[in-house]
C-alpha cells in the first residue's frame, strides 16, 4: 500500500483537526501536542497537520508513505540512478514514529519524501535538520514553539 502525503502548517491545530476531520469523515490516526495526523482511506491520503502559527495554510513538505523499508531502500537505489541527490534517514525518530526515508527536491525548491513508519514512539523525533537552509519547511523533527502547557510542540516535521 503507498498513499500520498500532505503535511500542512497551521495556525490552530484543534480548528485544522475538526475541520479535516469533517472534511474527510475520519478522525485523527495520532494527536499530540502541535501535531495530528489522519490516514484517510478514499481518497487514499495521509494528512499531518502541523501547528506553526503565522504560518496556516502553507505546506509544510510532500511524501508518499510506502509499505517497507525494502521499498524505501528501492526509492534511494532509482533516484540515485536517476541522478537525484538524496538525503537519507535510516531508522530515525520523526513526528511520533520510527521512520525509514529518503527525500529529494523538486525543481521548484519543493521537498519530498517516501518514507515508512518501522514503530511509533513517544516522542517527537531526533533527526538531524535536514533543511537549515530553511529553517520553515520540510520534514526536520525540530521543536521550537510551546503549546498550552509549556511543552516544546513540532516546528516542522512529518
Amino acid at each position: 500500500m503507498s498513499r500520498v502525503q500532505l503535511a500542512l502548517n497551521v495556525d490552530d491545530l484543534d480548528a485544522a483537526v475538526e475541520f479535516y476531520s469533517t472534511l474527510f469523515g475520519v478522525e485523527p490516526a495520532k494527536l499530540k501536542p502541535g501535531y495530528a495526523n489522519f490516514a484517510v482511506a478514499e481518497p487514499p491520503l495521509k494528512l499531518v497537520l502541523l501547528e506553526n502559527p503565522g504560518r496556516g495554510g502553507s505546506i509544510n513538505h510532500l511524501g508518499v508513505e510506502v509499505d517497507s523499508s525494502e521499498r524505501v531502500h528501492g526509492e534511494i537505489a532509482r533516484f540515485t540512478e536517476a541522478g537525484l541527490f538524496t538525503e537519507e534517514e535510516i531508522n530515525t525518530t520523526c513526528c511520533f514514529a520510527t521512520q525509514d526515508k529518503v527525500w529529494v527536491t523538486g525543481p521548484n525548491s519543493e521537498k519530498w519524501e517516501v518514507y515508512t513508519v518501522l514503530a511509533d514512539s513517544e516522542t517527537f523525533g531526533t533527526s538531524p535538520r535536514l533543511l537549515a537552509e530553511d529553517p520553515s519547511g520540510g520534514c526536520a523533527c525540530e521543536t521550537s514553539t510551546a503549546d498550552a502547557n509549556g511543552q516544546a510542540a513540532p516546528a516542522s516535521c512529518c
